[in-house]
């Protein structure tokens, strides 16, 4: 999260909560028997939200007044809600003492009223689309299988409900107690068979069945899906291929003969900060915010605000609505006190129990924070031609984008500045591991795209030659087991005295690497707010050879460091000519 984004979510909060009694009042007299008819936990859970909202993130009470609003909206279908309730508790699920009943708790109503309640014009079920976003141990792969046993057991007489995941071994997690549950309503089978990754009924009454199916299925033709539940989708990758985004995608994309189509995303954030999950979360967030116009959509979001400390009982409060419930009440602080003895312990806390997305510090060279902390906007022609710069490059022939840095020394503002452009071939986008992430960039103006299958190196030279003018470049750097080509083109066209070889030793990199983050931490290094340049980063850890030499590398074999060590190049350029101040 920016600074801007914290600023923004700040104000917003504290905007809504000197207008929450005014609206608690108006909605309590105008909703308030409508919710106690419906089930009074409905009510006692809105209530407990607008009345403290120092207790509660700004994205619960987000959803609360939404809920309102959607309330003075749309029908309101009382029955259902109350059904789905009876069923609820009529089903017995795994707990520490064996399979028992158990009583929805007033979030659990809250979100179910939210999924179940609303209707359109024509009377049929509003939501589509729901996020349940929880910390783990909710109980939200319960709760999601009972969505299933409902859709099997009352929805379509063809109904199809898929329960999926990024593996088959967490798929089956949900999928079980599905069959559990089947089992327990169906003890001798007499009316349905479940299978290890199957149910369906055998006596004729239905059509309808539920399936596991996991990230690698090959079972995705033929699907009239009408429910789809993704556990733990905040594990899924931009990866093309057998993953957990095509899965939703396919399945989803089926729903189209569905009179009440349904998808319900259940998952708890995780380290893959740059994900599907993550980008879809922005928007429903965007949603919550009034941004966006979606009442299909609905949202149940428990993460922290951003001042909230880590180590504080109240934050564990606010972003674990169970605590006390399906968690004891000590579980948070002990699992606190583990954090601190490992990085890998405080990143499981972190996204696990506090619901946020993050990296493993301790592998990264930079983390987020300080990287975003030195994003800026960078204007080129603002330093009109007054000052020297250094340029790099590192190129890719055909599977992957390549890059160009720049680096000057702004000596009005007493900084150094990197921008950094990113550059790939067209036709590679389409068959790229990362060809939805690349595809943002590329839409949003991020990542140039080339013309034909390989690079364009005219394109690219064309662009370095456009940086001497708003600069004047003084020395470009390449590396000499690549990008020969470029540089003889370079070379016919004048620039070979400032042609500079730079090799890609460790011992090439330290130098550039120690000042570099001298200038970071220090705030008299800036980098431009290109997001490729914060994926790099979060990409990269800084490694060490035997002498103590250092250079970053690649965390994952599809990540890309490209405009990291680009920016290096341009330090160790710039400091090899013209001394930096760094």
């Amino acid at each position: 999260m920016t600074d801007d984004e914290r600023a923004r979510d700040r104000a917003l909060k504290a905007e809504i909560a000197g207008q929450l009694p005014a609206m608690c009042d108006a909605w309590t007299r105008d909703w308030g028997t409508t919710l106690d008819r419906t089930d009074p936990r409905i009510r006692e859970y809105c209530e407990a939200v607008l009345s403290a909202p120092e207790r509660h993130n700004l994205y619960e009470i987000l959803g609360v007044v939404r809920f309102f609003r959607l309330l003075g909206r749309y029908g309101w279908d009382r029955g259902r809600v109350r059904r789905f309730f009876r069923f609820y508790e009529a089903l017995r699920f795994n707990g520490r003492n064996g399979r028992r009943r158990y009583r929805l708790t007033p979030v659990q109503c809250f979100q179910f009223a939210s999924i179940m309640g609303f209707t359109d014009g024509r009377g049929l079920r509003l939501c589509q689309l729901a996020y349940i976003f929880v910390p783990r141990k909710f109980s939200k792969t319960t709760s999601a299988a009972s969505l299933a046993v409902w859709d099997l057991l009352t929805g379509d007489n063809n109904s199809q409900a898929y329960v999926c995941a990024n593996s088959y071994k967490q798929a089956k997690i949900c999928f079980d107690e599905i069959r559990a549950i089947v089992r327990d309503i169906d003890p001798g089978g007499k009316h349905t068979k479940v299978n290890r990754e199957l149910i369906c009924f055998t006596d004729g009454s239905r059509d309808s069945k539920a399936e596991c199916l996991a990230a690698n299925a090959r079972t995705r033709d033929g699907l009239n899906a009408s429910l789809v539940i993704m556990d733990e989708y905040s594990q899924a990758r931009n990866t093309a291929g057998a993953n957990g985004a095509d899965l939703k995608n396919v399945l989803t994309s089926s729903m189209g003969t569905r009179l009440e189509p349904l998808t319900v995303v259940i998952t708890t954030a995780s380290e893959v900060v740059d994900g599907p999950f993550a980008h879809e979360l922005e928007g429903a967030l965007a949603v919550l915010r009034g941004e966006i116009d979606n009442d299909r959509m609905f949202a149940s979001v428990f993460m922290p605000d951003p001042d909230d400390a880590e180590d504080d009982p109240r934050t564990w409060a606010k972003v674990q609505p169970h605590l006390g419930v399906t968690v004891q009440p000590d579980f948070y602080e002990r699992e606190w006190a583990n954090a601190q003895l490992s990085p890998e312990n405080m990143l499981a806390f972190r996204t696990k129990l506090l619901n946020v997305f993050c990296v493993n510090e301790a592998r990264a060279w930079l983390d987020s924070g300080c990287v975003m902390k030195a994003t800026r906007h960078i204007d080129l022609d603002a330093l009109g031609g007054r000052y020297v710069s250094s340029v790099a490059i590192d190129l890719s022939v055909r599977d992957d984008f390549s890059a160009v840095s720049l680096c000057v020394w702004d000596e009005a503002e007493m900084l150094m500045k990197f921008k950094t452009w990113y550059f790939m071939p067209a036709v590679s986008l389409d068959t790229h591991p990362n060809r939805r992430l690349y595809r943002r960039w590329a839409d949003a103006g991020h990542l140039q795209l080339t013309p034909g299958e390989v690079i364009d190196y005219r394109h690219i030279m064309n662009h370095i030659l456009g940086l001497n003018g708003p600069t004047r470049v003084v020395a470009l750097g390449y590396d000499p087991a690549k990008s020969r080509e470029l540089i003889n083109m370079l070379a016919t066209v004048g620039w070979e005295g400032v042609i500079r070889g730079v090799p890609q030793r460790y011992m090439d990199f330290t130098s550039a690497v120690e000042s570099f983050e001298v200038g970071i931490r220090t705030g008299r290094l800036v980098i431009d707010d290109n997001p490729i340049n914060a994926f790099c980063f979060a990409n990269s850890y800084l490694d060490e050879d035997s002498m103590r030499n250092k250079k970053p590398q690649k965390k994952f074999h599809n990540g890309k460091i490209d405009g990291v060590i680009t920016k290096l190049m341009c330090l160790k350029l710039f400091a090899e000519t013209m001394m930096t101040p760094l």
